[in-house]
């Protein structure tokens, strides 16, 4: 797959997406392709018949259905288990060169009826929201872009820890707090880890990982990572060194006997739409460049070796909807993935997404304090520290992020 990648890149090919494979020719319809116009409606529908497609014109969405998409999609009782939400038909027993004996449009539903007298029936609404072209129009994950500003000036409120726990309101409100802006904040925690760990237990299932399931943080180096130490942290995601780096990380400060220690926030989807606007072709690099991130560790009994491999910026290929971002700059390993004739460039592109994310308007500081646990979208929002003095305890977790997504879900919000 990232060979095809940097083929592309090698190439200089324009446009987006994958190559298309040159298609067997295919015989035509029994009567030439031409225009239906279908009874008034609102919206307007109009369809017209290839050799093998249906393109379907419905209000603004034109969209192009292939005949085996068509009859793949069935949602009929001997297709699809409605009580399930499973197909029921096999896929591969769909004829490639399948063509429908007749079509029909009303002003609702589109019916085709197959070779073998099979009836498929769809909701002309339906097919507009899960077709390609009305996909493309979407986004799948509604936010908030912020910088420092936007996001102060939004008041985004803090949920109380009884609300949030008692309620579904008050967790729903937390949730649609998270997935607009990346980060959200749950305040009268008692600080102790247990309750942390409920807490977190509210939104999702809690992932263990190398760190262990619930964690203490403190600067003692008990394992070999910077952020064991009381040195600042430059901004960045974690777990870029798994190959599914964890979705939500969960901070609770427990205690903090000295000065300094605020916590840095950095919207890297503001960012690097910031670089998308500018420079579109740097944006692309980076979602096409495939790195390795690599975590080394031999401390105590900790022994770990883990390499992960992915672009820094990820992207839904159908409507270049940006959905993670991997960037550790202390993680980062040898690049050796890129040819000559593309290094030089990506180094430009990783410069121009440094200077968005280090803009000092940019960064949001927040002063964690016991009590005020944060949960943070590790796939979106980078994070970093300043120095400290004394003594500074932090517990949390790291959530698996379908399962928060799923409770969003249920609750009726888009995710």
């Amino acid at each position: 797959m990232w060979c095809q990648r940097l083929a592309w890149l090698l190439r200089g090919c324009p446009g987006h997406g994958w190559p298309r494979l040159p298609r067997a020719p295919r015989p035509l319809l029994a009567t030439p392709a031409r225009c239906h116009p279908t009874a008034p409606a609102s919206p307007p529908c109009a369809w017209q018949l290839h050799q093998d497609h249906l393109e379907l014109r419905y209000g603004s969405t034109v969209m192009r259905l292939d005949f085996v998409w068509l009859r793949d999609h069935c949602r009929s009782a001997s297709c699809y288990n409605a009580k399930t939400n499973q197909r029921s038909l096999d896929t591969a027993s769909v004829d490639l060169d399948i063509q429908p004996q007749a079509v029909r449009v009303d002003e609702t539903t589109l019916f085709l009826t197959w070779p073998d007298g099979h009836v498929t029936r769809y909701g002309l609404e339906w097919l507009a929201r899960n077709s390609y072209e009305g996909q493309k129009q979407q986004v799948m994950h509604p936010r908030i872009l912020w910088n420092a500003d936007i996001y102060q000036q939004a008041q985004v409120p803090s949920i109380d820890c009884q609300h949030f726990l008692q309620t579904h309101q008050g967790l729903k409100e937390f949730l649609q707090n998270f997935l607009l802006y990346g980060i959200a904040f749950v305040e009268n925690v008692p600080p102790t880890k247990e309750d942390t760990e409920i807490l977190a237990k509210r939104v999702s299932i809690i992932r263990e990982t190398i760190y262990g399931r619930m964690w203490y943080f403190t600067s003692d180096f008990s394992r070999g990572d910077t952020a064991y130490t009381k040195l600042a942290l430059d901004r960045h995601t974690d777990t870029t060194y798994f190959q599914e780096p964890c979705g939500i990380q969960v901070f609770h400060c427990l205690k903090h006997e000295g000065t300094g220690g605020r916590t840095l926030l950095v919207d890297g989807f503001h960012a690097a739409e910031q670089v998308r606007l500018q420079a579109p072709e740097l944006f692309e690099l980076l979602a096409k460049v495939p790195l390795k991130h690599e975590y080394v560790e031999n401390v105590g009994d900790c022994h770990n070796h883990m390499i992960g491999v992915g672009p820094v910026l990820n992207v839904y290929p159908w409507n270049n909807e940006l959905y993670l971002i991997r960037y550790n700059n202390y993680d980062r390993a040898v690049i050796n993935t890129v040819p000559h004739a593309v290094v030089r460039r990506w180094y430009h592109a990783h410069r121009a997404l440094t200077a968005e994310l280090r803009r000092p308007r940019n960064e949001l500081w927040v002063k964690l304090k016991p009590g005020k646990a944060l949960f943070v979208d590790n796939w979106r929002v980078l994070h970093g520290r300043e120095a400290f003095t004394g003594y500074r305890q932090l517990c949390g977790c790291y959530l698996t992020r379908d399962d928060v997504l799923n409770t969003a879900r249920l609750l009726g919000l888009q995710a």
